[in-house]
């Protein structure tokens, strides 16, 4: 099973980009039906992102980020080299995917996903508002025939 996540706050532009490339990548997926190809956005939602990649063998996160680089930059990582320790906190908020990937191997163990691969889009815009500033929208059509091309080629059509 491969499951794709899609994070971010729909209100902060550029921040969206992952929550947009699932949203679309859905709708592919209801047009196009594969076996065992799942596709959620989990927004803001850590722990969701936790209980959603429970039981897959393969899990995909695409996200914003920032990190000073040129905007609409496409950044592929291993996800081992992501998750992190969540710090001790009394709110949910501050769960983020990260966290659920450390969490989640240390608490379903081999029923949590080995095989992860974060996409990171580096952001131009993360003031309020709604729309993709158009580097990061040229990037995230990038990132979903990316992963339209990893399905059609390793998923079977239903």
């Amino acid at each position: 099973m491969l499951t794709i996540i899609g994070c971010g706050n729909v209100t902060r532009n550029d921040d969206a980009v992952g929550v947009i490339v699932v949203q679309r990548l859905g709708q592919f997926l209801q047009e196009n039906p594969y076996q065992n190809v799942r596709a959620f956005d989990c927004g803001t939602a850590g722990m969701e992102v936790m209980f959603q990649a429970r039981g897959s063998k393969q899990l995909i996160i695409v996200d914003a980020c920032s990190t000073g680089s040129q905007p609409g930059t496409i950044f592929k990582v291993p996800g081992s080299e992501l998750e992190a320790l969540p710090e001790p906190s009394y709110s949910l908020h501050d769960f983020r995917w990260d966290h659920a990937l450390y969490s989640g191997k240390k608490i379903f163990q081999e029923d949590f996903p080995q095989d992860v691969t974060v996409y990171l889009i580096e952001a131009e815009n993360l003031d309020f508002g709604l729309e993709l500033s158009s580097t990061v929208e040229f990037a995230a059509e990038q990132v979903l025939q990316m992963l339209q091309d990893l399905i059609k080629h390793n998923y079977s059509f239903n």
